[in-house]
C-alpha cells in the first residue's frame, strides 16, 4: 500500500509545493517572490500577499508534475512553525481547507526539522544517530538526530544568525539583497587571509555572530575613510576574508559538537548549507576527523516543500497527525 504525502510551505517568502509518494519526491515547485529585493529584505505583507497569489498554482503545478490526482493522496502537511505568522497562516489555511474538502488527514510540521530531515530525501543518507549543522537566515543551530522521530537541539546561536550576518554585512558593502549568495560568489576570487576578523569567544556548542557584524562595519567604517573606493578595489578579498571567518566559526563548533559526541556522521542543512565555502570545510573537516558528510542536493537546502513533504512522511509512518484546529506560529521551541 502507497502513501502519497501532498505537502505545502509559505514560512517566509517562497511559495512551495511538493508530492511524496513512499519517501520518495515526486514533484518540487518553488514560487521565489521578487518583489523584496527593492526594500533589502522580506516585507511581511507582502509575503503574505503574494502567497495567496502563488498557493493554487503552485500546489496544481506540483500535482500535475507528480502525475497524481486529489483522490490519489492521503495526507496534507503544511509548515506549521516557525515564520512569519501571516505567511504560514496561508499555507496551514489552505492545507487545512483541502483536507476539509478531500476527507484528508493533515500534518504539522515543524520548518527547522524539516531541514534537517531533507538529507533522507536523496542517497546516499546518513545513518543514525547523526549531528545537524542547520544555518539559514533566522537560525543556527546543531542538531543531533537519533531518528526521524527523535533530534534535540545541542547548540544554537544567542543572537544572530549565519545566514543574517552574510546578509547584512553583505549589505555594508552595498550588494543587492539576498547578499549572502553574492558574498560567496565574490569570495570565490579573493585572499580569505586578506583581512582578519574575530571569533567570539561563546562557551559551550553556542554560537553568536552580532559581535562579528560589529566588527566588520567598524573595519568598514575605518577603511573607507582612508580611501573612499576601499570596498570597490578590494571586494573579493573583504567577501573571502568574511565568508572564511563565518565558516570558521561554524565549523569549530561542530567539530567540538563530534569530539564531544563521538558521533561521525555529519550534514549540513539550511539555505546557507548552499554556500560553497561552506560545503567545502565541512569536506575537510570530513577527511580530517573521519566523518561521513552530508549535504542535500542545492533545491533542498533553501526553504522548499520538498523536506516538508519527507518530513511529514516519516510522520504519516507514526501516525502523528494533526487536527484541523491546528494553528501555525511564528516561533515555537522544539
Amino acid at each position: 500500500m502507497t502513501t502519497v504525502v501532498l505537502a505545502v510551505e509559505s514560512s517566509c517568502d517562497e511559495t512551495a509545493a511538493s508530492v511524496c509518494r513512499d519517501g520518495k519526491i515526486l514533484s518540487n515547485v518553488i514560487a521565489t517572490q521578487k518583489v523584496h529585493e527593492q526594500y533589502g529584505g522580506v516585507v511581511p505583507e507582502l509575503a503574505s500577499r503574494a502567497h495567496l497569489q502563488n498557493i493554487v498554482p503552485v500546489v496544481d503545478q506540483a500535482m500535475a508534475d507528480a502525475k497524481i490526482q486529489s483522490s490519489d493522496i492521503d495526507a496534507i502537511a503544511f509548515t506549521q512553525a516557525p515564520g512569519l505568522i501571516g505567511a504560514l497562516l496561508v499555507g496551514a489555511q489552505f492545507a487545512r481547507s483541502m483536507a476539509l474538502a478531500l476527507d484528508k488527514p493533515v500534518i504539522a510540521v515543524h520548518h527547522m526539522q524539516a531541514h534537517v530531515l531533507a538529507n533522507l530525501i536523496e542517497s546516499p543518507v546518513p545513518s543514525f544517530p547523526f549531528l545537524c549543522l542547520t544555518v539559514s537566515g533566522g537560525h543556527t543551530q546543531i542538531v543531533r538526530c537519533e531518528s526521524p522521530y527523535s533530534m534535540k537541539v545541542i547548540g544554537e546561536t544567542i543572537d544572530d544568525a549565519a545566514g543574517e550576518a552574510f546578509d547584512k554585512t553583505a549589505k555594508l558593502l552595498g550588494l543587492p539583497y539576498p547578499g549572502g549568495p553574492l558574498i560567496d560568489r565574490y569570495a570565490a576570487t579573493g585572499n580569505p587571509a586578506a583581512y582578519r576578523f574575530p571569533e567570539p569567544q561563546i562557551p559551550g556548542l553556542d554560537f553568536s555572530f552580532s559581535g562579528l557584524k560589529t566588527a566588520i562595519l567598524y573595519f568598514l567604517q575605518e577603511k573607507k575613510q582612508q580611501d573612499p573606493d576601499f570596498v570597490e578595489k578590494n571586494l573579493p578579498d573583504i567577501c573571502a576574508s568574511i565568508q572564511n571567518r563565518i565558516v570558521t566559526i561554524l565549523m569549530n563548533k561542530l567539530v567540538k559538537a563530534a569530539q564531544e559526541t563521538g558521533i561521525t556522521e555529519v550534514c549540513l542543512a539550511g539555505g546557507v548549507s548552499a554556500n560553497s565555502g561552506l560545503r567545502n570545510a565541512l569536506a575537510e573537516n570530513g577527511k580530517k576527523f573521519g566523518w561521513n558528510t552530508h549535504y542535500p542536493a542545492m533545491e533542498y537546502c533553501t526553504d522548499n516543500a520538498a523536506m516538508i513533504a519527507i518530513t511529514a512522511y516519516y510522520k504519516y509512518l507514526q501516525g502523528d497527525f494533526a487536527t484541523l484546529e491546528t494553528t501555525p506560529t511564528a516561533k515555537s521551541d522544539w
